[in-house]
């Protein structure tokens, strides 16, 4: 009997220091939020360059606060791509304001098109949303410079592009406001987490008084006896992370140069593997990966048009290379559907043919291969 060889679709390089990190915090007794996450913080602002960072529990946290303390509220408009997580929309319509989908720029290129939120720009908007698909850095300069002249707020959602250098600047603080999340399948990893930044220090302030009931005290400042009492000044959340996150944070952060060349190697290997297969798609292809940083956080292709995913995920399964999909586009989604007039044709015509392929930076070159190698076979059929 064949064994197949089964591939992991997603790991993290946790290790030893992280271990050990978490032990200390243990050790300590101090659990919640405190010194482990402000040491967290400063570490992650000072490789970003900028003033100050706040940690939250998780990256949908960070897009809420963002939001908020922005003044997102009922009757304003938020434009985000369709073509992301469900997050940014979920947070939005929290607050009572509308989610506004725009297109992406193409199947090459799967960030959301500067000219399409351009023509969704009214009265009414507050905020654009610009999310760093896969790792590659949206149009920074033209979103930038168009929102500012409106007068309009932009958020950077850098989940999947922890310290990106861009001609810009690093992803996360071109913006107004950038987040990032640690998720357990993300470049840099707390298992839950999440982080604001930017270069408004009463707004970083304003946001770190949010994450803990909008208190004028944190519960570990009056644990060393800095405060007796705290008063709340506005409506607030339970966002703050732990210790244990934080500890594992800023080990994470130390290994994510190593990290990022590994991911480097295996998307190079792919690209030249899944080279000239007809109909076969692999967006950002034609962005170099030596002179252009990328956190290069998914690999994602688009099957040959006319081919059912399904049935090629189901192929795939069975000879041990589990795929995903990123993403059903919000607009799409049940609770979504219908909430905004849509056009978006890009979009509608990618959807169906997105392939998110393995990629972490344990993977073998074995894997990368056998993965490869078993997409063109299954295609070779279909």
């Amino acid at each position: 009997m064949t064994t197949v060889r089964q591939v992991q679709f997603s790991d993290n390089t946790i290790g030893e220091e992280e271990v050990a990190a978490v032990t200390d915090v243990l050790t300590s007794r101090w659990l919640s939020a405190g010194k482990v996450t402000r040491r967290f913080e400063r570490a992650f602002a000072d490789a970003l360059g900028v003033p100050d960072a706040v940690a939250v529990s998780n990256g949908t946290a960070a897009l809420h606060v963002a939001l908020a303390t922005l003044g997102v509220g009922p009757g304003d408009e938020v434009v985000m791509p369709s073509l992301t997580f469900v997050a940014g929309a979920a947070m939005t319509t929290l607050l009572g304001a509308r989610p506004v989908f725009a297109d992406v720029r193409s199947e090459h290129d799967l960030t959301v098109d500067p000219d399409a939120v351009e023509a969704l720009l009214t009265d009414r908007t507050k905020a654009v949303i610009a999310m760093h698909y896969s790792g590659f850095s949206a149009d920074m300069p033209k979103l930038r410079a168009m929102t500012a002249d409106r007068g309009v707020a932009l958020v950077e959602d850098a989940a999947h592009a922890p310290l990106v250098l861009t001609d810009s600047g690093m992803l996360g603080t071109i913006g107004d406001v950038g987040c990032f999340s640690f998720y357990a399948t993300k470049n840099i990893t707390t298992g839950e987490g999440g982080l604001v930044v930017g270069n408004n220090e009463a707004r970083l302030a304003a946001s770190r008084r949010m994450r803990s009931h909008h208190m004028t005290s944190a519960t570990w400042d009056r644990h060393q006896g800095g405060a007796l009492s705290y008063d709340v000044t506005a409506l607030g959340m339970n966002y703050r992370p732990t210790e244990i996150a934080s500890a594992i944070g800023t080990v994470q952060l130390s290994r994510l140069d190593a990290d990022r060349k590994r991911r480097l190697a295996i998307t190079t290997r792919y690209r030249e593997l899944l080279a000239g297969r007809p109909g076969l798609v692999i967006p950002f292809g034609d962005r170099d990966l030596v002179t252009e940083d990328s956190a290069l956080h998914l690999f994602v292709v688009l099957l040959p048009e006319g081919v059912d995913r399904t049935d090629v995920r189901e192929a795939l399964r069975q000879r041990g290379v589990p795929t995903s999909v990123h993403y059903p586009p919000t607009h799409q989604l049940s609770f979504y559907r219908g909430t905004t007039v849509t056009d978006l044709p890009v979009t509608d015509r990618v959807a169906g043919r997105l392939l998110t392929l393995p990629l972490h930076a344990r993977m073998s070159d074995e894997d990368v291969d056998y993965v490869a190698n078993e997409l063109r076979s299954v295609l070779a059929t279909r």
